[in-house]
């Protein structure tokens, strides 16, 4: 058998290698965006409307139809997923069935977002003519959503210690006063973990806003739900891709403006996060 100080510094060194090998490339990536992009961040290009056959102007359509598709998402998931998770973990039996939904909650999570596009596009915008909008958007990115949100809101109830909950049930409280105000309360850091993964995921899928909600071109604010919208992500798109000749600033320059909303969202989401932990208590 080998010497365990020796075998220690072999896993030790792979361990690092393996974390050096995922963080460069991500930094690298970053750092191209941020170098390329960050030139482009100008009021006019952060607050003005698409001109010149997108080849000027900005991109403040596609910001705020990417902010009304996060929220509009955050308010049909988040609830639900939650609910589902409370459900499962709280109430429901455990058997044959609960087994089943939780290994298809878990296999959903791995659908390609292409198919939530087509199912959205037949469900939403044609059999419930709900037409190309953004409740028929946001109804698909929350379909998307759902199983990350339930299959993390699941972890972090199943992790709050079974004695807090029977503390409780011995004081008299019920089962809905208990998850109410001693398990919810400490499982709001993997809640809100799984939410924003979610939501980030949300903000930058293309595939299920193309065939629901995305516009090519809409130099103007969305006035109610069924309004389609401009949004980054289909707007990178279409820079990429449908636009000939636009410079590499305006396509690095809104790639930099949603990687910066995403990382705001995970930002704010850690330190709402950072604030709870401090109140666990074990």
């Amino acid at each position: 058998m080998g010497n365990p100080k020796v075998i220690q510094k072999i896993v030790f060194f792979l361990l690092a290698t393996a974390t050096i090998l995922i963080i460069v490339p991500v930094v690298l990536i970053f750092l191209i965006i941020l170098v390329n992009g960050l030139p482009a961040l100008t009021p006019e290009f952060i607050f003005g409307i698409p001109r010149a056959g997108m080849h000027a102007g900005g991109i403040f359509p596609a910001i705020v139809g990417t902010f009304y598709l996060i929220l509009g998402t955050a308010v049909m998931a988040l609830p639900l997923g939650i609910l589902a998770a409370v459900y499962l973990t709280e109430y429901a039996e455990k058997n044959w069935l609960t087994r089943i939904i939780e290994i298809a909650i878990v296999n959903l999570a791995g659908v390609p977002s292409i198919v939530y596009g087509l199912f959205g596009m037949g469900l939403f915008v044609i059999f419930l003519n709900l037409g190309a909008s953004i409740l028929a958007g946001s109804l698909t990115l929350a379909i998307m959503t759902l199983p990350v949100i339930i299959t993390a809101s699941k972890e972090a109830l199943n992790a709050v210690p079974k004695s807090f909950r029977e503390v409780s049930y011995s004081l008299g409280a019920s089962r809905w006063q208990t998850v109410r105000k001693v398990v919810l309360p400490n499982a709001v850091p993997g809640i809100l973990t799984g939410t924003i993964l979610g939501l980030s995921r949300a903000a930058g899928e293309t595939a299920p806003i193309l065939f629901t909600v995305a516009a090519f071109y809409l130099p103007r604010l969305p006035q109610s739900v069924y309004d389609q919208v401009m949004a980054l992500p289909y707007h990178i798109f279409v820079l990429s891709t449908q636009v000939p000749n636009v410079s590499n600033k305006v396509q690095y320059g809104t790639i930099l403006v949603l990687v910066l909303i995403v990382f705001a969202m995970n930002i704010t989401a850690s330190l709402i996060r950072a604030r709870f932990r401090k109140r666990k208590l074990w």
